[in-house]
C-alpha cells in the first residue's frame, strides 16, 4: 500500500501533523505501508494539480482541502479550510470516516492526536512532547514573548530552522526524524544546528529590520519588507519590539509570492474583535481568528500595497 501525505510545509505543526499521522495509520490501519509526503505552500491561484494525488491512499493535513475523489484522507483545523464553497459542501456530503474539520483546534496535530485516540483507539506516549510543543506553537501559547522570540528551547529553535531553510523537501525528510528522536536529538543534528546557527543570525537582522521599519498607530504595527531579501521573519518580532500593540500588518516577498501577514498580540489583553481570517478570505487568503496571512503573486505589489493598507485601515477602526 502506498500513501501520500500533503502537509503543510514550512510549518512546525504541518510537519508534526504528517508525523502524527504516520504513526497513526502505521498503528491503526497497516504496519507495512510505504509513505512519501509532500509539502505544500499557499499560493495565489489554484493548490492541487490534476496529478497531485497518484498513491493508493491520499491524505491532506493541516492544509485546505480538495474535492478530488483521489482524496482519501483530510484533517485541518483553519478556519479558511475551504477554498469554494463548492468545496465546504464536497466535504459535508462525502463523509467517509476518514475526513475531519476542527476549527476549534489551536494545531493539526492535537487534532489528529485526539481523533485517531477516540475513533481508533491510538496512543503513542512517546510521540506526547511534539503534540505538546505543535499545540503550544501554532497556537501562540507561549508563557511569554521571550520564549517566542529568543528561541532558547528546542522545538522554537527547529520551528526557525523548519520555517526558514530554503532547501526543497527539507522538511518532508524531517518527518521520519521527528517519529524516532527527541526534539533536542533532532536539534542537536550537525545538518540542524547549522542552519539553526545561520537562521538565528538572521533572525536578530530580522529584530533590526522590522525595528527600524515598523510603525505603531492606534494599536496595530504595521511593516513592509518587500524590497528585502526577507522572505520570512518571526511573526512574534512585532510585539517583542511594540509590547502595547494589539495588531501586526507585514508584507515581505520571495520568488515565490508577495506575502501579507496579518495577526495579533498574545500578550496584549485588549479587546481583539476582528476576525483575521474574515478579514484575510476576501482577499483570497485565511487562517485563524487571531492570525491569518494572504499569498499574492510575487509581481503583484502595487496591489499587496492597497491591500495591506486598507487591512491596516481596517483593524485601525475596530480599536474604536
Amino acid at each position: 500500500m502506498s500513501v501520500l501525505v500533503c502537509f503543510h510545509d514550512r510549518c512546525f505543526d504541518g510537519a508534526c501533523s504528517a508525523a502524527v499521522f504516520t504513526r497513526f495509520y502505521r498503528q491503526c490501519i497497516d504496519g507495512k505501508a510505504d509513505f512519501r509526503y509532500r509539502g505544500m505552500m499557499h499560493r495565489a491561484g489554484q493548490l492541487f494539480d490534476a496529478d497531485s494525488f497518484d498513491a493508493d491512499e491520499n491524505v491532506i493535513v493541516d492544509f485546505k482541502y480538495s474535492s478530488s475523489d483521489r482524496l482519501t484522507w483530510w484533517f485541518d483545523h483553519h478556519q479558511s479550510a475551504f477554498l469554494t464553497e463548492a468545496d465546504a459542501a464536497h466535504f459535508r456530503t462525502h463523509q467517509n470516516g476518514k475526513k475531519f474539520y476542527g476549527p476549534d483546534y489551536k494545531s493539526c496535530t492535537k487534532f489528529i492526536t485526539d481523533i485517531a485516540s477516540q475513533k481508533f483507539g491510538f496512543k503513542a506516549p512517546d510521540l506526547d512532547e511534539l503534540v505538546y510543543w505543535a499545540d503550544l506553537i501554532d497556537g501562540a501559547q507561549y508563557p511569554d514573548i521571550r520564549t517566542a522570540v529568543e528561541m532558547r528551547e528546542p522545538a522554537t529553535q527547529l520551528t526557525l530552522v523548519i520555517e526558514g531553510f530554503n532547501q526543497p523537501d527539507f522538511c518532508a525528510r524531517l518527518i521520519p526524524e521527528l517519529l524516532s528522536k527527541s526534539l533536542k536529538e533532532i536539534v542537536a543534528l550537525p545538518h540542524i544546528q547549522k542552519a539553526f546557527e545561520d537562521l538565528y543570525a538572521q533572525h536578530l537582522k530580522s529584530i533590526e529590520l522590522i525595528r527600524g521599519r515598523a510603525k505603531l498607530q492606534d494599536g496595530v504595527v504595521f511593516f513592509d519588507l518587500s524590497d528585502l531579501p526577507v522572505e520570512g521573519f518571526n511573526k512574534f518580532i512585532p510585539y517583542y519590539l511594540f509590547p502595547d500593540s494589539v495588531y501586526c500588518v507585514g508584507i515581505s516577498r520571495s520568488k515565490e509570492r508577495i506575502k501579507i501577514a496579518v495577526g495579533s498580540n498574545p500578550w496584549n489583553n485588549a479587546p481583539k474583535n476582528a476576525n483575521l481570517a474574515s478579514i484575510c478570505e476576501k482577499y483570497g487568503g485565511g487562517g485563524h481568528a487571531k492570525v491569518a496571512a494572504i499569498s499574492l503573486p510575487p509581481q503583484d505589489l502595487d496591489h499587496a500595497h492597497g491591500v495591506a493598507a486598507q487591512i491596516v485601515e481596517e483593524l485601525r477602526k475596530s480599536r474604536g
